[in-house]
């Protein structure tokens, strides 16, 4: 299974390095992993997505709040979220295709941001199912590149 885990932490150099390590020290994977500072410029959010079970999920967050630097540590997967994602993909596609590219771009919500003499490049922007159904629709396009940001997430406030 997989868990989005939201870290709080203190904007020191190498809390993120400890932290990974200490993850993937113990044998476990970080998925996907986004870092930024938060309105306050001390601390900062993690967003993880960490593969295993309830107990995978139960040691890494016994082990991430015996950090000093970490503030908080929340499993948003048991909770109600909301999460975002980024998708750029450089699509090949000659002249006669790329009108018909843009306007399927356009219905699936996603945009053109580069268009080139042999190639488009599409942003796109939703959950995790969103992103990999529009993948799963542009297969018969050649795909040059792409790369995903993994999930951002923030928890919901009853």
């Amino acid at each position: 299974m997989k868990h989005i885990i939201s870290v709080t932490v203190e904007n020191k150099p190498g809390v993120l390095a400890r932290i990974v390590g200490l993850i993937s020290g113990r044998g476990f994977n970080i998925e996907t992993l986004n870092v930024a500072s938060s309105v306050d410029s001390t601390i900062s959010k993690m967003t993880m997505t960490v593969l295993g079970d309830d107990k995978v999920l139960e040691q890494v967050n016994k082990q991430l709040n015996k950090l000093i630097d970490v503030v908080k540590v929340t499993d948003l997967t048991s909770e109600r979220f909301i999460d975002r994602e980024l998708v750029l993909v450089d699509i090949e596609t000659s002249v006669e295709e790329r009108a018909k590219l843009m306007e399927f771009a356009q219905l699936c919500e996603a945009k053109v941001i580069s268009v080139r003499d042999k190639a488009v490049t599409v942003q796109m922007v939703g959950d995790r199912e969103k992103l990999d159904s529009f993948m799963a629709l542009i297969k018969p396009y050649k795909v040059i590149d792409i790369t995903r940001s993994g999930p951002i997430a923030i928890g919901r406030a009853e």
